[in-house]
Formats: structure tokens, sequence, C-alpha cells
């Protein structure tokens, strides 16, 4: 499992949660989730992104929490969950799996959330976007700096011009089996520039880079091949709840302009917000405009949160 280096105080440390279960998904892989806030309040669930835990939402769970019932896992392989034994583990089609499963243990049957995805959140949602359990439990969604297609040769991480040449060391750099490391000053600085704005202060390119170094380097490596093949557009056309757009004017990781795209193709769309400056950390980044666009959606589309979930007062298989 991965190491948890998440800063401990301050906004961005991850409050205690008041239950954590086990989820096991459709291929038995054993999920990590935890529900925060007073049960039968309106309810939100939390889907991070690729080498990241419910450690990267910590801001809009300690917002979130004071009247809502926020419910947020370790994708397979990150955080507290445990990683695949093998290739076939990973999969748009696994991660599907494990929503689906989260939603069915956390949620009373017919009872819906607003669904709120980074990243590989975002991308787990659209591949989920089919399923029945998904559609029973979706109210709203929220894509949150996210991409349906090309990630690798739409990246601007690397100052090429567009073409087979940064495609293929894109590819290179995201895919690399080399170990991250400590979190140096080196290390803050090249993560700032892959995936945060020029403007990020230094306290919340701190908190990214304990995330995303806590990640097990078989885990990051294996999600990239996974991720350079994604092709969701499909899924985002099945998207058929209201879904708004999030999406930082800097983000190199996935440029503005493939969320543009996404928002123009989904059937009930909401439009897209688009925040100047900022990077593909958007949660962390401007956590009041990501907390303040959930808390519309809940307010608009997930009702008083009228159901009852049982039995998550401790661990449960």
């Amino acid at each position: 499992m991965s190491r948890l280096t998440h800063v401990t105080s301050g906004p961005f440390a991850p409050p205690p949660a008041a239950g954590e279960l086990t989820v096991v998904s459709a291929d038995g892989a054993r999920l990590h989730a935890e529900v925060h806030g007073p049960e039968g309040a309106p309810a939100v669930v939390l889907v991070h992104g690729w080498t990241c835990s419910t450690a990267f939402w910590a801001a809009q769970i300690r917002d979130l929490a004071v009247d809502h019932r926020v419910i947020a896992y370790d994708q397979r392989g990150h955080g507290r969950s445990a990683a695949p034994d093998g290739v076939e583990g990973y999969s748009t089609t696994a991660l599907a799996d494990d929503l689906e499963a989260v939603l069915a243990a956390t949620l009373a049957p017919g009872e819906q959330a607003v669904l709120v995805g980074h990243s590989m959140g975002g991308m787990t949602i659209m591949a989920a976007s089919t399923r029945p359990g998904f559609r029973e439990h979706a109210a709203a969604v929220l894509l949150c700096s996210t991409g349906s297609a090309r990630l690798v040769a739409e990246s601007l991480v690397l100052p090429l011009r567009a073409g087979w040449l940064r495609t293929r060391l894109t590819r290179s750099v995201l895919g690399a089996k080399a170990p991250l490391g400590p979190v140096t000053p080196m290390a803050r600085k090249l993560l700032k520039y892959a995936t945060m704005g020029p403007g990020s202060a230094p306290e919340r390119v701190e908190v990214c880079a304990r995330i995303v170094h806590g990640c097990p380097r078989v885990v990051r490596y294996r999600w990239s091949h996974v991720l350079d093949e994604v092709a969701l557009d499909a899924g985002v056309l099945e998207l058929t709840v209201p879904t708004a757009v999030i999406a930082g004017t800097a983000d190199r990781m996935t440029p503005v302009a493939g969320a543009r795209r996404i928002a123009g193709m989904l059937p009930d769309s909401l439009g897209i917000t688009e925040l100047p400056g900022l990077g593909h950390m958007t949660p962390v980044e401007a956590p009041e405009a990501i907390t303040d666009k959930i808390r519309d959606l809940v307010k608009r589309y997930a009702g008083a949160g009228e159901q009852r979930v049982q039995g998550l007062e401790g661990s449960s298989a």
C-alpha cells in the first residue's frame, strides 16, 4: 500500500473520519473508504486522481462535512487501498467497478449524491456513466481538471511543439519507472511546474508533493499506461445527469482545451468554470472555488439527504 505522507496540521491535513470501511470491488480488490459529517445530510462522493489519495480532498471535507455527508475513498493502489497483484487490475473498467462498489456500500438504495472527480477521478466517473449503480446514485457531477482522450498527446508538461516527438517524450516522463524519492526543493519545483499554477503558494505545493510522493512507484507506473490509452468520449456522451466542469487555465496535465471540449459534449452540460492562472491541482490550489461549486450542485440537485446509511460506525468487509 502507499506510504501516507500527507501534511498533519493546518487546513490541508485530513480530518478524522466519522466512519471507515473496507469496500470489496468486483474483482476482489479491497478499497479504503471513509465517511465524514452527519448521517442523513446531503451526500457528496469525492473521487481523487492519479498518485493522490483521500488526503487530497482535506479542504473540501473539512468545509462540507459540517452539513454534508462526505464519502471519499482511495483508488486502488493509492492511499490505504491495496494495489492489484497484476496488470489486469489496472483499467478504466476496474475504476468503474470500484466506484460502483463504493456507491453501493455507502449509499442507501435509491439515495443520490453529487459525485466529484478530479483528474483520473473524473475519468472514473466517465467510465462508470452507463453503470446501473452510477445511474441509481448520481444526482449531479462535477468534473474537475480532467480529460477524456489523447491525454499524453495533448499534455503541455513538456514545452515543445505538438507532434510525435513531444508525445513520445511526455510518455517517457509520465510513465517513468524511477522512484520519486523524498520531497526535496528540486522535487517541489518540478511538481509545481508540471501540475500547479505559477502563483501557487509554497505550502500548497508542499501539500501536493507530500501526497504524490506517497504513491508507490509500481502503482504510479502502471496507472500511467492506463491513462496513456484513455478513450472515454463515449462515457462523456452517456453522462446524462447535470454535469459541471471546472479547470485551471494553466493546467499542463489536462489542458483547459480538453475541459472545454468535454463541456461541449455533455448531454446535460452546466458549462465550464475556468480558473485563471491555476494548474491541475485545483482542489488544493483553489479549495473555496471547488467547494462552492459542490455546494451549489447539492442545493440544486441532491435534495435534503432524507435517506440514511446504516452500519458505518466501524470497519466492514
